[in-house]
């Protein structure tokens, strides 16, 4: 196929813009979305306005297309191709309630129709040999991700990998972008920024772990139109109430300290003042009006964000079984005691209903349970902020798995506990 004769760039600019512009404002008028679809349509177009500039980054650095365009540009980009692209594939789809029909099909419909458009944009976009190549990247890493987030969405399905695509779309728009444009500076080279790694990773993992209580005890994902189905007060909550956005906040903060970049320090300036306003927007309307008074005494005993020294006591309830016929087992159950737990009851291992063999944490409405070095992870959270950062850590997927290895290999593997019987555990 070849560009229409005499083609207009800014013509077709302009069409590639306002058509599916359009075309969103009529299915919207058509069918006005309720708060799931929002949410879908949020994220699928999220997804495709972070990754389809790297994908067309990447084409252009290997020649299977280029743009040619005078102004409307970043990083030689056109914006209006990207963001009618990103409508096209990320939010028309959504609203017009293309959901009820199979992924295949819509897929391949979307992909049928870029490969038509395509060729058509010339000369505003210059097709290279191998320009199919690019497609199929686009396809597979773009599109059939958004469509898949937004069904998930919209049906409520796939909880984790929802919450994990916004953590990834976060990370990229919140730290990538606007790192890449500022690119501060840091005095050590590699070494310098090895450190600083290290460092930084704290306020961010104070935000992933934020994210995945949302999950596991709330039901729900950080975005406000796909929120929790309870009221999360465990984890991070019952020392700050704004976790993620003070996550943010300290990891600017602290990276415009350690590179002595103004720019830098002015992005922890606005983090603050977007999250501080967002928060209150959010306490005052939705959060009241979803929760009522647990809502209201848990913002009453829990700061924004400055972070408590010792847990909420009026947090989420739980029980850590600990073996007493165990001798180090037993000593350590006396060691937590003696640091006066909050919302958590020790029992003994043996009186549990069932047959245990680890250390076992429950929360008394049965939203969590974790075995080993997971439920010391959970049971650090109720001692002290210092001790919950060293839990936090204790429960990333990857590193939990790696020291209960090691905790296994040195003797503190799972073993038979013999059952008493049951007598009141309160």
């Amino acid at each position: 196929m070849t560009a229409l004769p005499g083609a207009d760039p800014a013509l077709i600019r302009a069409a590639c813009l306002f058509g599916p512009l359009l075309a969103t404002g009529a299915a919207l008028l058509r069918r006005p979305p309720d708060r799931r679809t929002i949410a879908a349509a949020i994220l699928a177009t999220a997804w495709n306005a972070v990754w389809l500039p790297a994908v067309n980054l990447l084409a252009v650095d290997r020649a299977w297309w280029t743009f040619h365009v005078d102004g409307g540009s970043v990083a030689g980009l056109p914006l209006d191709l990207l963001l009618g692209w990103a409508l096209l594939w990320g939010t028309l789809p959504v609203v017009a309630g293309a959901d009820r029909i199979g992924l295949p099909l819509l897929a391949a419909g979307l992909a049928w129709f870029d490969l038509a458009a395509m060729p058509l944009a010339a000369p505003v976009v210059r097709l290279g040999p191998h320009w199919l190549a690019g497609e199929a990247l686009a396809v597979a890493l773009v599109l059939v991700p958004g469509l898949l987030l937004a069904r998930w969405t919209v049906r409520d399905r796939r909880l984790a990998l929802r919450a994990g695509a916004q953590m990834l779309l976060s990370g990229a728009l919140m730290f990538a972008v606007p790192l890449g444009l500022v690119r501060p500076a840091l005095p050590g080279g590699r070494v310098g920024w090895a450190i600083a790694g290290q460092l930084l990773a704290v306020p961010l993992l104070l935000g992933v772990v934020a994210v995945r209580e949302f999950v596991q005890r709330g039901g729900g994902t950080p975005l406000p139109y796909d929120p929790p189905r309870r009221l999360v007060t465990s984890g991070p909550y019952v020392y700050v109430r704004n976790p993620m956005q003070l996550s943010v906040v300290l990891f600017y903060a602290l990276l415009g300290l350690l590179t002595r970049d103004a720019r830098v320090l002015a992005g922890a300036a606005a983090a603050f003042a977007y999250g501080a306003g967002l928060a209150a927007w959010h306490e005052g309307g939705r959060m009241r009006e979803s929760y009522g008074a647990p809502w209201v005494a848990y913002r009453a005993g829990v700061p924004a964000w400055r972070p408590r020294l010792r847990p909420w006591p009026g947090s989420a309830p739980a029980r850590l079984y600990v073996s007493e016929s165990c001798g180090p087992c037993s000593q350590f159950g006396r060691w937590i005691a003696r640091r006066r737990p909050v919302a958590l009851v020790l029992v003994p291992a043996e009186r549990h209903p069932r047959r245990l063999r680890r250390m076992t944490y429950e929360t008394d409405d049965g939203a969590v349970r974790a075995e080993g070095i997971a439920a010391l992870g959970r049971m650090l959270n109720h001692l002290h902020l210092g001790w919950a950062v060293l839990g936090w850590l204790l429960v990333v997927p990857g590193l939990r798995w790696f020291v209960q290895l090691c905790a296994d290999a040195f003797g503190a593997g799972p073993r038979d506990i013999p059952q008493l019987p049951r007598t009141a555990t309160r």
